[in-house]
Parts: C-alpha cells; sequence; structure tokens
C-alpha cells in the first residue's frame, strides 16, 4: 500500500475517489479571472485557487483544508482550475484579482512573479512557522533573489526511471548505474520482446524529462540551470553532447513518441509491454491500487560522467502563494502557516500517491517501499532540479522548447541545426 495514516483508510479512499466526479466545479475559464468574490471582504472567508485537480489531489486538498477550517473557524472558498488552464493564464489571473491564496510551483516559476510583485512575501510566516521546517535546498526554492521568501512548500514528485520489481526479477535485471550498464539493459529488453524504454511525448512537455537528466548527469546541475536561466549557449559543444546522447538512447524508445500520450507510454507499463519509463511520481496514479502499484520500483538515472555522478534529484517541489494584494491578507498567511505544517503535508502526502511531504519531520512509518527509496532519493540529493518548464522562462518553455524537441525526435540527425535554431531564439527571448 501507499503511504497513508494507521487504520483501515484504504476502502475509505476507493469510496471517496469514486464519488468525487460531482463534486465541486473544475473551472478552465479563459483568463481565470478570480472567483468566490461574493466571500472575498469577510475577514473570516479565505479564498483559494488550486491547479490540484485529478480526483486524488482534490481530495486531499479538502481533507487538509477541513482540518484549518475546524481550528480556525474561517470558511476556505476552493476554486479548482484544470492544471494546464491554469499554467497558461496564470500571469493574466495575478494581475486580474486573484484569490488570497494561491497554488503554485517553487524554483524560477515562484521567483518570476515575485520580481513583478504579482505575489507577496511570505518570510513573516516561516519565521513563525517554518524554521528548521525544510532544507536549506527546498527553502531556497522558495526564496527570490530579494532574498524573501513568496512560496511554502507542502509537497514534491521526484522523477526517477520506474519499472515492474517483478519483471525485473523474472528476467534477471539489475538496476544500471552507468551509461554502459543502462544501455546493455535497453539492449538485453529489446532481445526479450520488451520496449525498453515507454515513451508519449504527444503533449510536448515530457521530453523535457529526458534532456534534463542527460544535461544533469553529463553538465552537472550548475550548467543545467546557468543554461536554463539563460547563462549559456545552447549552440555550445556542450548541449550538442546531450542531444547525441539522446540520439544513441532513441532506438531503445517506444517507436512513434509523438503520436503517443504520456497516460498511454504509462499504461504500456503498467501491462508489461515496456520495461522501463523516465518519469515524475505522478505515474502512480496510473498503477492500479494493490499488488500493481506494491510491484512499482524504480532507480535513479544513471551516471553518464563518474566527475559528475548521479545525485541530482529533478523533485519538483508544490506550494502555496498569497496574491500581491490578497482581501484578506491575514487569513492567507494563517493558511499558508497550515499548509506547511507537518500535520496538514501528512494529511496530504496521505490520500495523494504522487506527493512526499517536504517538511523534515515527516514520519516516513507509513512510506511504500517506493516511497522510502524516492524520500532517500531526494534527502541524499547532492542537489535538486524543478523541471525544465519550472526552471527556465515560461515563453521560453513552451514557445521554444517543446517544439524544438518535437523537432529533434523527428529528425535527430539535424543537431547542429537545432542548437543554432534554439540559441537565436534564446537570445530573442532573454536578451544575451
Amino acid at each position: 500500500m501507499h503511504h497513508r495514516p494507521p487504520g483501515p483508510p484504504g476502502l475509505r479512499r476507493r469510496a471517496l475517489l469514486g464519488g468525487l466526479a460531482g463534486a465541486g466545479v473544475l473551472l478552465a475559464l479563459p483568463g481565470l479571472t478570480g472567483c468566490g468574490a461574493a466571500g472575498r471582504d469577510d475577514p473570516n472567508t479565505v479564498t483559494m485557487a488550486s491547479n490540484r485537480a485529478n480526483p486524488a489531489q482534490r481530495e486531499a486538498v479538502r481533507e487538509s483544508l477541513g482540518v484549518y477550517e475546524a481550528a480556525s473557524g474561517r470558511t476556505v472558498e476552493v476554486n479548482t482550475f484544470d492544471s494546464t488552464s491554469f499554467q497558461e493564464s496564470v500571469n493574466n489571473y495575478l494581475q486580474g484579482t486573484p484569490d488570497d491564496v494561491i497554488g503554485w510551483f517553487a524554483g524560477y516559476r515562484m521567483r518570476f512573479f515575485a520580481e513583478r510583485g504579482l505575489i507577496s512575501d511570505v518570510s513573516d510566516v516561516w519565521e513563525r512557522h517554518f524554521e528548521g521546517a525544510f532544507t536549506d535546498q527546498v527553502r531556497s526554492l522558495c526564496t527570490a533573489p530579494d532574498g524573501r521568501q513568496y512560496m511554502v512548500p507542502d509537497s514534491t514528485a521526484p522523477w526517477a526511471v520506474f519499472h515492474r520489481r517483478s519483471l525485473f526479477e523474472r528476467n534477471g535485471y539489475e538496476v544500471p548505474a552507468t551509461r554502459e550498464e543502462f544501455v546493455g539493459l535497453c539492449e538485453r529488453m529489446r532481445a526479450d520482446g520488451l520496449e525498453p524504454l515507454a515513451s508519449g511525448i504527444r503533449e510536448g512537455w515530457p521530453a523535457m524529462g529526458m534532456f534534463d537528466h542527460l544535461n544533469l548527469r553529463i553538465n552537472g546541475p550548475e550548467f543545467h540551470l546557468g543554461l536554463l536561466d539563460g547563462d549559456h549557449s545552447w549552440d555550445s559543444p556542450e548541449v550538442r553532447s546531450v542531444f547525441g546522447a539522446w540520439a544513441d538512447l532513441l532506438p531503445h524508445h517506444q517507436p512513434d513518441p509523438l503520436g503517443r500520450g504520456i497516460n498511454e507510454a504509462q499504461t504500456s507499463l503498467v501491462r508489461g509491454e515496456a520495461g522501463m519509463m523516465l518519469c515524475g511520481m505522478f505515474i502512480t496514479h496510473v498503477f492500479p491500487e494493490g499488488e500493481d502499484l506494491d510491484d512499482l520500483d524504480c532507480f535513479a538515472f544513471p551516471e553518464f560522467d563518474p566527475e559528475i555522478g548521479a545525485d541530482v534529484v529533478e523533485a519538483p517541489i508544490d506550494g502555496f502563494m498569497v496574491s500581491g494584494d490578497p482581501r484578506n491578507p491575514e487569513g492567507a498567511r494563517e493558511l499558508l502557516g497550515h499548509l506547511g505544517s507537518l500535520e496538514a503535508q501528512e494529511i496530504y502526502t496521505a490520500i495523494d500517491p504522487q506527493a512526499l511531504p517536504t517538511h523534515l519531520d515527516a514520519g516516513t512509518g507509513g512510506f511504500s517501499p517506493l516511497d522510502a527509496k524516492v524520500n532517500d532519493m531526494v534527502a541524499s540529493a547532492g542537489a535538486l532540479t524543478q523541471y525544465m518548464d519550472r526552471d527556465t522562462r515560461p515563453d521560453f518553455a513552451s514557445v521554444v522548447m517543446i517544439p524544438a524537441l518535437q523537432r529533434f525526435l523527428r529528425q535527430p540527425d539535424d543537431i547542429a541545426d537545432l542548437t543554432g535554431t534554439i540559441q537565436r531564439q534564446k537570445l530573442s527571448i532573454f536578451g544575451r
């Protein structure tokens, strides 16, 4: 079973999720104008925009907020938005009439809004509630260049190479630690009639994960983050080496990745048609609870250069911000104090199978073996990154990199022209 509080909540969760289809309204509105305005002048009401829209996430948010409402006497009006629509429209939303509290991402995506004055400094919340509660790495991801905190973290969904434990045991596969071992395992799987690496890139963004991991293993985290921040040239030997290594791995991917969605690729792993998949912990939503989910295992993306190693983990941190001019600033800050608390994180991560707590005091006794393994990967990481579309400008990620990565998958032999094109577009966006 996945991590959850003691007792018999497994049946309870299945019953709850089965009845969630009609619970609440999922909003996907152009411009994402702030909702819940009727209660926004009430000091006992706090409004919250949530981009956690799948059934488990919505129930986890609801359970956590129920504890806050009972303890505080306040009501939280939750407006749940389709995650993709929210991500595409959040800039306009924040400049309109946003909710008091907003679910969002740590790292560059948070700093982008902090530097523009669209979200509030919540350093006082950290001082009151969270001294020593998070690692320095997590705190830095919630900190803007001015040295102040603008987000409270509550969970992470790290990336790794996932596989079925029973498949590895049945076929005698060993977890690869190096590039050579990884390629050798892919070749063995191909000979055994498996697609070594499940791959679904129809949506575009999943391709970013492979580029990130190869760049981190070949060039290291400092170069990787500098590249995404506009400090390095995309038309460089370092970047071309990343695409070259990826081209070498393409024969081991499922064919026609652009014609397959990420859910289809994940399903091929569930069915045993593919041997491995580089993915985030959200893959747990696809595996049925019980024996299937218990069979899910993972390992860190292998080392490609011994001098670089393999201890950098792509661990996107999710959390909550306060809008730039909240109608209920006191209530918003109190709510953030709850959402980042140990109690709230343990409630939330017990229900959402993809999420691990970020609080240092979170108990691990109820973790599944998979949770424990991934948690140890994060705890021992030399550095944490967030994912390409969180570690760089939104316009660069969507306008430049998604089409570029799709082009690479169609024309993997055209690397020099590809990197030159990316660099020219990068200069026009970053100005350097």
